[in-house]
């Protein structure tokens, strides 16, 4: 039984890697088209579709929102029940089907040609009436479902949704569409916060532990202990970093020293620690953590004023790791 089951799963992955192999055959002219007349629209992509391939248009029409292409769902049996009029002037409408031969599809493609809005056809059958009434043909053909019964849509909903993310990518490219996009359209979760999350936005919520050179190691061990982030800034008489002692520092000092009563923070401190500034992107602090191995960075202005500490696990806190 396990054998049969492992063998029916490797089967229907072949099966949808195959689907999404063969339509690289249909990234033609026809599809730089769609893509040039999205571009050039002054209007938003209207996506519809029935049963399966209207839930596979949902998906698109958010891929297409959150890179920047103005996109919304229209489902085809609402449509042709009193929601066309959210289809405008210059809107560009693509209806995805299969078959391109469903009743609701033969009732709203010629009421979008109507319309004047451009029409676009994801098929799967290049001989369908949504293709032959289609102004533009993005081809999504399949040789057959993964389905035993090659009847559940399957590798056809897989080509599809290949079909719609080559078309999102493509109108990303061509709008230059950038990482600061991205982060407009995904202010919340761990993506938008490593698109937009800044240090700033972090090390204020840390104590600001802080000793002079001369302090003794009694006062340095109170003051890590004190502000909870595994180290302490040395700083000068103008607050400016001159160093930092990590708890790391004190324990090895501990481990080789016989008599500890008369250091202090000059014997012990690092005089050249990582530092950054408060408008360092947080998931850029992490690349600094890591690339230094090291737990904690010293924010500073620009001019080396001691402002605050960050902590590896504020940025795990955050979700940036």
């Amino acid at each position: 039984m396990n054998e049969k089951i492992i063998s029916s799963a490797l089967h229907t992955i072949d099966l949808e890697a195959e689907s999404v192999a063969g339509i690289r055959r249909f990234i033609d002219d026809g599809f730089v088209k769609v893509v040039q007349s999205i571009h050039q629209s002054k209007g938003r992509v209207v996506v519809s579709g029935i049963g399966k391939s209207a839930i596979v248009g949902q998906k698109i029409v958010a891929t297409l929102n959150s890179t920047g292409t103005p996109a919304l769902f229209l489902h085809a049996a609402d449509a042709i029940h009193g929601d066309l009029g959210m289809v405008q002037e210059d809107d560009i409408v693509i209806i995805i089907s299969k078959s391109g031969e469903s009743p609701e599809i033969k009732v709203l493609a010629p009421l979008i040609k109507s319309f004047g809005n451009t029409l676009v056809g994801m098929i799967g059958k290049k001989d369908s009436f949504l293709a032959r009434t289609a102004d533009l043909v993005l081809d999504t053909s399949v040789e057959k479902e993964a389905c035993p019964n090659n009847l559940a849509p399957t590798t056809s909903t897989t080509a599809q949704m290949v079909m719609g993310d080559a078309l999102a990518v493509c109108l990303m490219e061509i709008n230059h569409f950038t990482g600061k996009d991205f982060a407009r359209f995904h202010p919340g979760g761990n993506l938008g916060k490593r698109l937009y999350l800044k240090v700033d936005d972090i090390y204020r919520m840390n104590a600001r532990p802080k000793v002079k050179a001369d302090t003794p190691l009694k006062d340095i061990i109170i003051e890590i202990s004190k502000g909870r982030v595994g180290a302490t800034a040395v700083v000068d008489d103008a607050d400016r970093v001159t160093g930092v002692v990590t708890d790391g520092d004190v324990r090895r000092m501990l481990e080789n020293a016989s008599d500890v009563r008369q250091f202090k923070a000059v014997d012990i401190f690092c005089n050249n620690p990582k530092t950054a500034q408060p408008d360092l992107l947080a998931v850029e602090a992490f690349e600094l953590l890591k690339k230094f191995d090291i737990s904690q960075l010293i924010i500073t202005d620009t001019d080396g004023y001691y402002l605050g500490m960050l902590h590896l696990h504020d940025l795990i806190r955050e979700g940036i790791i």
